[in-house]
C-alpha cells in the first residue's frame, strides 16, 4: 500500500527539502523578540540573495511615482464617491447600513462576519480581564513558592478556565465538544502507532466536520425527547459548529504528532532552545501526549475561537521552555491591531462597497467603478480577518504564547500567487504543509497536490460550490506562475535586463487572477464575477479601461519588487 505509507509515513528530509516552495520559516531575531513576523521564502524575481543597487531615485521610479500620486488618489475617490447620499444607487443599499460614530457617518456593518466581531469586542475585552485576573490568582501562592523554569504548572488554570468558556459560549453543547473530543482521543490512543492511523484521523475527522455541517450541530431532542430540555441553554454563541472546523485541525495535529512520536518520526530534542519549526518538528516523549494536555491544548482559551492555529508539538514545547517576549514587542503589537481597527472603521465609514456589493447595487457603474467596488471588498475581506487573528493573537502574546502570525503582508502587496497564499492565513498554510501537502509528495506530485491541498480548504472553509470553484481556480492559477518559473529560472536569466520586466508582465497575469479567484470564493460569487467580466470586457471603454490597470499594476509591481530588495539591503531576509 504504496500510497497510503506515503500519508502514514513521517516525510523524509528530501520531501522537507523539495517542499521548501511552500514553507520556510524565518529565523530567530533575537531573545525577547517576536520572530513570527517574518517569512523567508524565495521570490520569482531573485537570482541570488545578494541585494542589488537602489532604484528609488532612478528616471524610471520617478514616472512611477508620479502614476501613484494620481492611482492611488483615484483608488480612493471612486468607493467613497459611489457611497454619497447623492449617488442614484444610495437609496437601493441605504437599509443595509447602521448609525455610525465618525464625522456624523452611517458605517457599513452588514458583512455579518466582522459585525460578529465589533459588536463583540467589549465583551471579549472583559473575559481577556477575567482571565488574567484569574491566573494571577491561581499563580500568586505557586510563584510565592518558586520560580520555576516553565510554564507546565499552568496547565491546571488553563483547563479548568477553558472549560467554564467553553460552557458559556456554548451552554450544553459544551458536552458535545467535549464528547467529540474524547472520542478523537480515543482514536489517537487506538491508533498511534499503527499503519491506518493517520487515515483513520482524516477519514473520522472529516465526517465528523461534514455532520456537524449537516446536521446542523445536532439537537439533544432528535437523540431522545428525554433530552430535549438540554437544548434550552443555548450559551451565548450556540453555533458551535460554525468555528468547529478551527478545533478539527488541533485534533488532527494532535493525533498524527502523537503518532509520528510513537514512531519517532521528526526531530530528537537536543536538551537546546528551539527554533519556530525545530518545536513543530521536535517530538516530545509520549507520556507528554495525554488526555489533559490533548484539552488544554484543543480548549485553549486565547486562541480557540478563530485561531491562529498552533501544532500540538509547538504548543507544548513553548510551556515546557517558554521564550521570553519582551513586553515592548508586546504594547507595539498592540498599537498595530488598534491602528487596523481604525483603519477598518474609517473604511466602513465612508465606502459602502459591502452593502453594494450584497444590495448588487452597481446598475450604471463604469467599468472601473466596478472594479473598484470589488478590489475594495477584498481589502475589507482582508481587513475583517486580520483584526480577529491579530486579536487573538495578542492575547495568547500577552500570555507568553507565541503563535503564528497569520497575515504578513498587506493584501495590496502581493505579485507571486505562491507567495500570497503563504502571507494569507499563514498558522493554516503551515498546517496544511505539514500535514497534507508534504505527506502526498509536495512538489514531487506537485499539480496533483495543490488540487488536493485547495480543494481540502475550500471545503473546510465551507461545504458549497462557491469555495470549490475557488479552489479550483487557485490551483489553475498556481500553474502559470510554476511553469514560468521552470521556463525562465532567476539563476539562468536574473542578470539580464529585460528579466524584471517580463517578470513584472507576469505578475500583472498573477495579480488580476488572484483577484478573479478571491472575487469568486469571497466576494461576488461566480454570478458576480461573470457581470464584472462582461461588463470589463464587453465595451470599448471596458478594454481601456483595462489596459489601464494593467499598466497601474505593472507600476505596482515595480514598486513591490524594488520594496523586496529594500527588505534585503536592510537584512530583513522575508521575501513572499
Amino acid at each position: 500500500m504504496s500510497q497510503g505509507d506515503a500519508v502514514i509515513q513521517m516525510p523524509s528530509d528530501d520531501t522537507r527539502r523539495a517542499a521548501f516552495a511552500l514553507e520556510q520559516d524565518a529565523p530567530p531575531k533575537g531573545r525577547g523578540g517576536i520572530t513570527r513576523l517574518t517569512v523567508d521564502v524565495p521570490a520569482a524575481h531573485h537570482s541570488s540573495d545578494t541585494p542589488k543597487p537602489a532604484r528609488w531615485r532612478t528616471p524610471e521610479f520617478l514616472l512611477y511615482y508620479v502614476v501613484f500620486a494620481f492611482a492611488v488618489p483615484w483608488m480612493i475617490y471612486v468607493p467613497v464617491s459611489l457611497s454619497s447620499e447623492s449617488h442614484s444607487n444610495y437609496n437601493l443599499y441605504r437599509h443595509r447600513l447602521a448609525p455610525g460614530w465618525l464625522f456624523g457617518r452611517q458605517v457599513d456593518n452588514s458583512d455579518a462576519q466582522y459585525r460578529s466581531f465589533r459588536s463583540g469586542l467589549s465583551a471579549l475585552g472583559a473575559l481577556i480581564a477575567m482571565f488574567f485576573a484569574l491566573r494571577y490568582v491561581y499563580l500568586r501562592p505557586i510563584l510565592r513558592v518558586s520560580r520555576p523554569s516553565d510554564n507546565l504548572h499552568r496547565l491546571p488554570f488553563y483547563l479548568a478556565f477553558s472549560l467554564l468558556m467553553l460552557a458559556v459560549l456554548h451552554g450544553t453543547s459544551a458536552l458535545k465538544v467535549l464528547l467529540i473530543l474524547t472520542a478523537n482521543y480515543a482514536l489517537a490512543r487506538a491508533s498511534a502507532g499503527k499503519a491506518w492511523a493517520v487515515a483513520a484521523t482524516w477519514i473520522v475527522n472529516g465526517a465528523v466536520l461534514f455532520a456537524n455541517e449537516r446536521y446542523s450541530g445536532y439537537t439533544f431532542g432528535s437523540v431522545h425527547p428525554a433530552l430535549g430540555s438540554l437544548d434550552s441553554w443555548r450559551g451565548v454563541y450556540p453555533r458551535w459548529h460554525v468555528s468547529f472546523n478551527i478545533t478539527m485541525l488541533r485534533l488532527v495535529s494532535f493525533n498524527v504528532d502523537y503518532h509520528w512520536a510513537c514512531r519517532r518520526n521528526g526531530s530528537l530534542d537536543s536538551g537546546a532552545e528551539l527554533s519556530d519549526k525545530q518545536r513543530t518538528t521536535t517530538f516530545h516523549p509520549v507520556e507528554v501526549y495525554t488526555y489533559r494536555n490533548y484539552l488544554v491544548y484543543t480548549l485553549y482559551a486565547p486562541l480557540y475561537i478563530a485561531g491562529p492555529i498552533m501544532t500540538f508539538n509547538d504548543f507544548m514545547w513553548q510551556l515546557a521552555r517558554p521564550r521570553a517576549i519582551a513586553a515592548r514587542n508586546t504594547v507595539g503589537y498592540a498599537g498595530r491591531f488598534l491602528a487596523t481597527l481604525l483603519t477598518m472603521e474609517f473604511i466602513l465609514h465612508f465606502m459602502y462597497v459591502v452593502a453594494i456589493k450584497d444590495a448588487h447595487a452597481w446598475s450604471g457603474t463604469s467599468p472601473a467603478e466596478l472594479s473598484m467596488i470589488g478590489f475594495w471588498n477584498l481589502i475589507i475581506v482582508w481587513l475583517k480577518l486580520l483584526l480577529p487573528w491579530r486579536f487573538f493573537r495578542l492575547w495568547a502574546l500577552m500570555d507568553g504564547i507565541d503563535p503564528p502570525e497569520n497575515m504578513v503582508r498587506c493584501m495590496a502587496n502581493n505579485y507571486s500567487t505562491l507567495g500570497f497564499w503563504r502571507s494569507w492565513h499563514r498558522s493554516y498554510n503551515l498546517w496544511v504543509v505539514r500535514y497534507i501537502y508534504i505527506p502526498l509528495g509536495g512538489t514531487k506530485h506537485l499539480a496533483v497536490s495543490s488540487l488536493l491541498v485547495f480543494t481540502f480548504v475550500a471545503l473546510w472553509h465551507d461545504l458549497s460550490f462557491r469555495l470549490l470553484a475557488w479552489g479550483w481556480l487557485v490551483t489553475l492559477f498556481i500553474l502559470p506562475e510554476i511553469t514560468a518559473r521552470k521556463l525562465l529560472p532567476p539563476s539562468k536569466f536574473g542578470g539580464h535586463v529585460w528579466y524584471r520586466h517580463v517578470c513584472a508582465a507576469g505578475a500583472v497575469v498573477n495579480v488580476l487572477m488572484m483577484m478573479a479567484a478571491n472575487l469568486v470564493g469571497f466576494a461576488v460569487g461566480t454570478d458576480g464575477m461573470r457581470y464584472m467580466a462582461h461588463e470589463i470586457a464587453g465595451s470599448w471603454g471596458g478594454l481601456r479601461f483595462l489596459f489601464t490597470a494593467c499598466a497601474c499594476l505593472y507600476v505596482g509591481v515595480q514598486v513591490m519588487f524594488e520594496y523586496r530588495e529594500e527588505e534585503l539591503r536592510r537584512g530583513i531576509n522575508r521575501r513572499c
